[in-house]
């Protein structure tokens, strides 16, 4: 085409032109204060221990989890979702330490409230897999079957304990029926109305979460396709949002994230509370392999992955890279 017509010539590329009008007119920038740092507390170990999956993750001791709380302070991130692992020894078929009040994740959640205050929003995960002998998500039946019921009072239990702990906000990631309901029952009878639930309402069964099980130490034999959802299914999404919502969700979750962009879209279109998407194991390991092998550009496809996060609709992104990240937005923006 000449660009010789009748009226305007309509030319988008103008505002593409340099660095700052890029920044100026974009539509969606992550946000430092948006993102979330998950991070592993492992019992019993005097220094970090590298996760061989995961290049650059690390499961911390009580001490470098203290640090690596400030360093989050420092970069400006939103919060920080704790994850912890017992000694092999302690885990059994009910994950006991999950419920005591000196349990690594209990202690780990006094440290860091202790290091940051209220400086960082400080979230707990309420789940057994890293807890129980047999690496599921909840209490088994005698014919090996998570019990949803029996998982419900575990769960009830859980937030308790993480409360008094010091937790902000709770993140069950279980998918049991009915456990945000619960979880908030739990809390407001101990006078806990001020903790946040952050419900993993649309928590997929991937391929994805290969790294996690090296990094939470999972005992796991077999598959949680009983209780997480269908990769298959979309609907189904939006029956547990509503049910979530319902229950007296403060915040709603899809887990993983870029493999379910459109489920992220869908929920955005739908919710009023703050929504969040977690950028899981698998794929912060897939990028850093191709970026090791030279075969793409590492920052800029992950701050490309975070920007699909927030133009989907993502208000919070949970993601290994949160301080790396903020530092680069910082300077870009």
């Amino acid at each position: 085409m000449s660009g010789l017509t009748e009226g305007p010539v309509i030319r988008p590329r103008r505002l593409r032109t340099t660095p700052a009008m890029r920044r100026m007119v974009a539509e969606h920038r992550p946000d430092p204060a948006g993102l979330i740092l998950p991070a592993f507390v492992r019992e019993g170990i005097a220094d970090p221990v590298p996760i061989a999956a995961m290049p650059g993750v690390v499961q911390h001791t009580r001490d470098s989890l203290k640090k690596a709380a400030a360093e989050a302070v420092a970069a400006g991130i939103g919060g920080i979702m704790l994850f912890g692992v017992p000694e092999e020894s302690k885990k059994d078929a009910v994950g006991t330490p999950g419920t005591d009040p000196d349990g690594i994740l209990q202690v780990a959640l006094r440290d860091v409230r202790a290091e940051v205050g209220d400086d960082l929003v400080v979230m707990s995960d309420v789940c057994l897999d890293e807890t129980t002998d047999h690496g599921h998500c909840g209490v088994l039946d005698a014919s090996g079957r998570v019990d949803n019921d029996a998982t419900l009072e575990r769960y009830a239990e859980m937030a308790q304990v993480q409360a008094d702990a010091g937790a902000h906000v709770l993140g069950p990631s279980g998918m049991m029926d009915g456990q945000i309901a619960v979880i908030r029952e739990a809390l407001d009878q101990i006078g806990r109305e001020d903790v946040a639930v952050l419900a993993y309402t649309a928590k997929y069964a991937s391929a994805f979460y290969g790294p996690f099980r090296e990094a939470v130490g999972s005992s796991l034999k077999g598959d949680r396709k009983t209780y997480q959802q269908d990769p298959a299914n979309f609907r189904e999404s939006l029956r547990e949002l509503e049910l979530d919502l319902a229950e007296g969700a403060d915040m709603v979750m899809v887990k993983p994230g870029l493999p379910y962009l459109d489920v992220l879209a869908a929920f955005a279109a739908e919710v009023t509370v703050p929504l969040a998407a977690y950028q899981i194991s698998g794929e912060y390991s897939m990028l850093e392999a191709a970026a090791e092998k030279g075969w793409i550009d590492r920052e800029r496809a992950i701050l490309e992955t975070l920007t699909s996060f927030t133009r989907a609709g993502a208000d919070m992104v949970l993601t290994y890279w949160a301080v790396e990240a903020a530092g680069w937005l910082r300077r870009d923006y």
